[in-house]
């Protein structure tokens, strides 16, 4: 397939996006009003909406990054390998983790737990995206942008092979073909 822009269906706006964007930045702002909390990007997909998070939340906060590598194309490898481990002190700090998608909940589940050993003083989640159909937590996530059904989804940092993050709202991607 040469153009995969073809099999798109828009699910999310980019304005449904930014205004919802909005609304989680104003909470944790809230939540964190006499704190500097680190946010920690899950690299590659949540750097958009980390970016869009930070400059939305009007108290002082910090920002790294991870990177973990679970996927290959639409289909979970069902481990989780790190691939950049974050640079910042997080011992005694307030942590939100910013992710673009959950949904089997294994890279998450991996993330929080390296973050509550490390001795943080609370750890938070924030998600763009989430799929509760097939989700394995057995904790709250504090902030989800939306939740959708269990499609694979692209755009606004979301991507297929490392293409189409630059859309600006999240689309459904239609059937995959062999190239």
């Amino acid at each position: 397939m040469a153009n995969k822009r073809e099999n798109l269906t828009e699910l999310i706006s980019e304005k449904e996006v930014l205004k919802r964007v909005g609304d989680i930045a104003t909470q944790i702002s809230n939540r964190y009003v006499d704190e500097a909390p680190i946010l920690i990007g899950i690299l590659n997909g949540s750097f958009i909406f980390a970016a869009d998070l930070m400059r939305a939340i009007d108290i002082d906060c910090e920002i790294d990054f991870i990177k973990v590598s679970s996927y290959a194309g639409t289909a979970s490898k069902g481990t989780v390998r790190l691939r950049k481990d974050i640079s910042a002190d997080i011992t005694d700090r307030h942590v939100i983790i910013v992710e673009d998608i959950i949904d089997s909940g294994l890279t998450i589940n991996f993330i929080r737990d390296r973050m509550h050993n490390a001795g943080t003083k609370s750890v938070a989640i924030a998600t763009l995206l989430m799929k509760p159909d097939i989700a394995k937590l057995d904790f709250e996530i504090d902030w989800v942008g939306f939740e959708i059904p269990p499609e694979f989804v692209v755009g606004y940092g979301l991507d297929y092979d490392q293409k189409l993050r630059n859309l600006r709202g999240v689309y459904r991607l239609g059937e995959i073909e062999s190239e």
